[in-house]
């Protein structure tokens, strides 16, 4: 549990301690898809950055082709105050 690292020409020991994560937030999407692109609309605002909000939208959308849907992403934009976004997928499927 104890480490120590090098910053800059520095040395510090560190110990790692376990801790708790806070909950998370559970919301309800609606959600329009097309062939490459899926809209998503009705995202609550929370109090999070933006961000934060877009990668858990990327981590919510991305699945391997294994998983039935889903794909590699190639962009996801978030728009916080109109409670949108747009997941572009890489490939169309």
């Amino acid at each position: 549990s104890k480490h120590c690292v090098n910053l800059d020409n520095t040395t510090a020991n560190v110990t790692v301690k376990p801790f708790e994560l806070d909950m998370g937030f559970q919301f309800e999407l609606h959600v329009t898809v097309s062939g490459k692109k899926i809209n998503v609309s009705d995202i609550p605002e929370l109090p999070i950055p933006e961000d934060w909000m877009r990668d858990k939208l990327e981590l919510h959308f991305y699945k391997t082709e294994q998983a039935e849907g889903g794909g590699e992403i190639e962009n996801v934009t978030y728009h916080k105050g109109s409670g949108t976004g747009v997941i572009t997928f890489l490939n169309p499927g």
